[in-house]
């Protein structure tokens, strides 16, 4: 089987299985509350409409919901039977991409439920799993060097999606700067921090078993993967790991470090959406997204941030102040779709998902600004946000900070 060739496994039928049966019980949910609020009389104008369908029509929405959980039990079961994804198959760049994409909007829902589909988090090379100990790295890693590249992919995306249009900045700097990559694998559907608590756990076993004297530790995170890897740092601090004294430059490729505008202008729109009964329960669809997509709103990186909040709630940054990490040599590169210096499109567009200001870590509330010096900040005209992974320009500039003389 050729990597590019998508492998079925029961797992992944049993994934599926439970999520379309999820999602049947889900349309039945929001076809009941719109038959309750119109077969009503009309409520004040932001009046919410919470209780059951009674009656027959009450009983045979529930007749429905619980045919179609029996259903999915019934096929769950037989499926899972079969076994699990065999851990010797090959990796397969089209399945991990579904995956990724998946696991980016509906990450915490599939691990919450249990669904196979649900993403681990892993540290790969060459789509496979590298197991954190010293035989085993020295057997998957081609020859682990002392110069150490972790990559971190951002959302909806995975580690084999650093390879594009034929250009992988990991492959490029093990061939021109003698770095050895290895890739974080994560559902980017969860918190933000849960990623970067579980990531510095993974980063401390990895350096624990390096098999060579490391000089060199280096991590770039592309979009959320910044964010990951700055929550990483944060928590890695508090526990006082070692691969943080090792860790000695961090280059963010769009991160969005003061939020995304898309995720800010879909939680405006359904607050209106939901105020309105005959329209509110259009807003269960926009609560689909995921926690980590929520998280991209302002920039979350701690607990704090989210836990006790009603994250789809329309409200003002809740962030606390988390300082770049300290003895770290920090770069930003930022994207851009315009040709030209300044326009409301590099304000507010950017790259089509990550303004430049937020992306090089301006705010106009100075202690939330990153203290990024003028040059260690980039920014690369007429691209967009995925091509920050290929173009040759941003390469250059990657590479000429990474540099041992840099």
């Amino acid at each position: 089987m050729t990597p590019n060739k998508t492998f079925v496994a029961s797992s992944d039928l049993r994934g599926l299985s439970q999520l379309g049966f999820a999602a049947a019980v889900g349309v039945t949910d929001l076809v009941e509350q719109m038959h309750r609020t119109i077969s009503r009389a009309p409520l004040p104008f932001g009046t919410p409409v919470q209780e059951p369908t009674g009656g027959v029509t009450g009983l045979v929405y529930q007749s429905i919901r619980g045919a179609m959980r029996l259903t999915g039990g019934g096929i769950d079961a037989a499926l899972a039977l079969l076994g699990p994804r065999p851990q010797t198959a090959p990796p397969s760049r089209s399945r991990d991409a579904r995956l990724a994409a998946l696991n980016g909007v509906l990450g915490d829902h599939l691990l919450e439920t249990d669904n196979p589909l649900a993403l681990p988090m892993q540290l790969r090379h060459e789509g496979r799993a590298l197991r954190l100990d010293r035989r085993s790295l020295s057997a998957a890693l081609p020859c682990p060097g002392k110069r150490l590249l972790v990559l971190v992919h951002g959302l909806c995306l995975s580690d084999l999606q650093w390879n594009r249009k034929g250009h992988d900045h990991g492959a490029c700097l093990a061939r021109d700067l003698g770095f050895t990559p290895v890739y974080l694998y994560y559902n980017s559907g969860l918190h933000v921090s849960a990623n970067g608590r579980r990531f510095a756990s993974l980063l401390e076993e990895l350096i624990a078993q390096w098999p060579v004297p490391i000089e060199d530790f280096v991590i770039i995170g592309h979009s959320m993967g910044g964010l990951v890897a700055r929550s990483a740092c944060h928590y890695g601090d508090a526990a006082g790991h070692c691969w943080r004294r090792r860790l000695r430059k961090l280059v963010f490729l769009g991160t969005p470090h003061h939020g995304a505008p898309l995720e800010r202008a879909g939680n405006w729109v359904e607050s209106v959406v939901g105020k309105n009964p005959y329209t509110a329960a259009f807003t269960r669809l926009g609560k689909i997204r995921s926690a980590g997509i929520t998280d991209l709103r302002y920039g979350s990186l701690v607990d704090e941030d989210w836990d006790g909040r009603d994250r789809f709630a329309h409200k003002s940054d809740p962030r606390g102040e988390v300082a770049l990490p300290e003895d770290v040599a920090c770069y930003a590169i930022a994207g851009t779709r315009a040709r030209e210096a300044g326009g409301l499109s590099e304000r507010l567009v950017g790259d089509g998902f990550v303004p430049v200001a937020s992306a090089l870590g301006h705010h106009q509330n100075a202690a939330r600004a990153l203290p990024l010096p003028q040059d260690r900040q980039w920014i690369g005209r007429g691209l967009s946000h995925l091509d920050l992974l290929c173009r040759p320009d941003v390469y250059e500039r990657i590479a000429g900070w990474l540099k041992p003389s840099s």
